[in-house]
């Protein structure tokens, strides 16, 4: 502490003592008396007792990250997951029940204040380079967090404005502390460690310093090695702490993971078909339709899977900005709806592949409302809305009001969508509506669509385990930039809903709030819903095996490497491989394979006429 005057003096003196007290001598807090330890060592496992361990995973990645560190500067890229899943938390959730089980943590308990949760640390845990997990590497957490060096305010803001506190009870017990009651605390509250040994003190180099550094993990993998711009090459620890752990074992199988750099998407293709790569993703209609008819699928060399999930669906579509004049009244944005002839893309160029999203919040258990459904394509609602709002075709078939012509652009980024916006733009001008569609790079996009900018924004947001409607729908973030709601919807009667369903403290009220907000939502009218893809389609050499049930409820791939929760299901079959080499050698055609697995498929589909058999 600096003193700017002399009354400051004695002060610092004070402190100074106070600071050179031993830990040991400080009042060590205790645990409440009432405390309930919960654990969690019954659920279903859903790995394969077949799995061995062994074998070189061959992946790929776009483009070679701007640094290692997960937070600051140029962290923000899609290789971080892979560092980022590496690191365990106190807790997890079970990919198919939803219920809390342990990761670094053995038992937890939730406090009477709904603000607090209390841990019991594995005293086995590990961190990569032999030290023990401990209670404060928790605190450090907090620390590091609300660092300024780290130079990342969002971090900065979330640990200081939603953490509270760590209490550290002993080297293997804690506590985290919120700064309010909430709901679902497990989802909130739970936090990572950080290496307090690892880092020197936080300064003003940080950024520089710790650029490329390969920071200690708890996870099952570590960076083993790396060539900048070529490749980064991970390695299973071999005597990881938690190999043996019920929800761990048989899981996180192959010996090496190796992503190599392949900068176009098509150029992936052939190098998977080399068996360069050993798995690629074949979502894409054209992928799976087309251009899996070649040889090493035809020959049996490849398999395809195709894997139905259960879990939160995109909210695909598209967004009216109704900060636009020609948005702002409620039937011209039913209209809009009902000249969306997205059926008709579906079938025309999606090959009936995709489905109709209904709303928003789909895929969310008891807190999706599946009486909703989205507005179809219909010329004749088309004139009602547009002739309740007071609009006349004009010489072109378009709309008229006033001298405005339904005429509004339509933002959006990737190329292989503009097939699909064409076929709308065509169907949506026999309902007298004309859309002009604007391709931008995707960093100029998101910026004018977070700025406000846009007209109609074709895009997709991701998910949580509950729906998230403040960020969206609340008017908190309506008419201001940099805010996720891009409708700018401003509605006194869902401001009221929103803020009492993120006040409350009760699951049976929550799960009521939820569905009446998704229902107002609907009834405004300003997000009109597309497709939703509720699986997972690749092709992999035959060498790696999956489960019987392949993925989880909530898979979002099947061979993904690392994640905690879904992850390391696949393993690596050395008899296999030399029989397929052998089997190519002598240009010999194995039975190909084609697997639908529908374990998992949403119950909401059931009735859905579908092709994929006839694929």
């Amino acid at each position: 502490m600096k003193n700017f005057c002399k009354s400051f003096f004695w002060m610092g003196i004070v402190l100074l003592a106070i600071n050179l007290i031993p830990d040991h001598a400080a009042a060590v807090p205790e645990l409440p008396k009432d405390i309930k330890w919960l654990t969690n060592e019954s659920d279903p496992i859903f790995a394969s007792p077949e799995a061995k361990k062994g074998g070189i995973f061959k992946s790929a990645i776009l483009s070679f990250p701007l640094t290692f560190r997960v937070v600051g500067p140029d962290s923000n890229s899609g290789f971080r997951s892979a560092i980022l899943d590496n690191q365990l938390s106190l807790i997890g959730i079970h990919p198919n029940t939803e219920n809390i089980i342990p990761e670094l943590a053995t038992h937890w308990a939730f406090g009477q204040d709904k603000k607090t949760m209390y841990f019991k640390l594995n005293k086995n845990a590990r961190w990569s380079d032999g030290h023990p997990v401990t209670s404060h590497d928790f605190t450090y957490t907090l620390d590091f967090m609300r660092s300024k060096h780290i130079i990342a305010p969002w971090y900065n803001d979330y640990y200081t404005r939603e953490i509270d506190k760590v209490i550290v009870y002993d080297d293997y017990t804690l506590a985290i502390v919120g700064t309010k009651a909430q709901p679902d605390l497990h989802l909130k509250i739970p936090i990572g460690p950080i290496p307090r040994h690892f880092y020197s003190e936080l300064d003003n180099d940080f950024v520089r310093k710790y650029n490329w550094e390969i920071v200690p993990n708890t996870g099952p993998y570590q960076i083993h090695g790396f060539k900048k711009g070529k490749y980064i090459k991970f390695q299973r620890k071999k005597d990881w702490w938690a190999q043996d752990l019920r929800y761990f074992k048989h899981r996180f199988n192959v010996d090496t993971v190796v992503f190599n750099v392949i900068r176009d998407f098509n150029l992936m293709w052939e190098y998977f078909k080399k068996a360069r790569l050993e798995v690629f993703n074949i979502t894409f209609p054209n992928y799976w339709h087309v251009k899996s008819k070649t040889p090493v699928i035809e020959n049996g060399y490849v398999h395809r899977m195709w894997f139905f999930n259960d879990t939160q669906q995109p909210s695909m579509g598209l967004w009216l900005n109704q900060d636009r004049e020609i948005f702002k009244d409620k039937n011209v944005r039913y209209a809009f709806a009902h000249a969306m002839n997205v059926q008709k893309v579906i079938e025309k160029v999606l090959r009936n592949d995709y489905f109709r999203l209904e709303q928003h919040y789909v895929g969310y258990g008891l807190y999706s409302n599946n009486n909703i459904r989205a507005r179809r394509f219909d010329l004749e609602k088309v004139d009602i809305h547009m002739k309740k709002a007071g609009w006349k075709r004009g010489p072109d078939g378009i709309w008229t009001k006033n001298g405005m012509r339904y005429s509004v652009e339509v933002t959006y980024s990737f190329a292989d969508h503009t097939p699909r916006l064409v076929v709308l733009k065509e169907e949506a001008k026999k309902a007298g509506i004309e859309l002009r569609l604007q391709k931008l790079d995707p960093s100029a996009d998101y910026k004018k669509v977070l700025e406000k900018k846009h007209d109609v924004a074709w895009s997709g947001w991701g998910t949580g385990l509950r729906p998230a409607f403040w960020q969206h729908y609340h008017s908190a973030n309506a008419h201001k930039p940099q805010t996720n709601n891009i409708t700018n919807t401003d509605d006194p009667d869902l401001d009221k809903l929103i803020d009492t369903y993120r006040d409350s403290l009760d699951q049976k009220e929550r799960i009521r709030l939820s569905l009446q907000i998704q229902e107002k939502i609907h009834e405004i009218g300003a997000f009109v819903p597309t497709f939703m893809v509720p699986y997972v389609r690749r092709a992999y050499w035959r060498w790696w095996r999956l489960p019987k049930i392949p993925g989880t409820k909530h898979s979002e791939t099947l061979f993904d490497p690392f994640a905690p929760y879904t992850g390391g299901l696949f393993w690596y079959d050395k008899a296999l491989h030399e029989e397929t080499k052998m089997a190519k050698k002598k240009k010999q055609k194995l039975q190909p394979v084609t697997i639908i697995d529908e374990t998992y498929k949403m119950k909401i589909l059931e009735n859905v006429k579908f092709s994929y058999r006839n694929s």
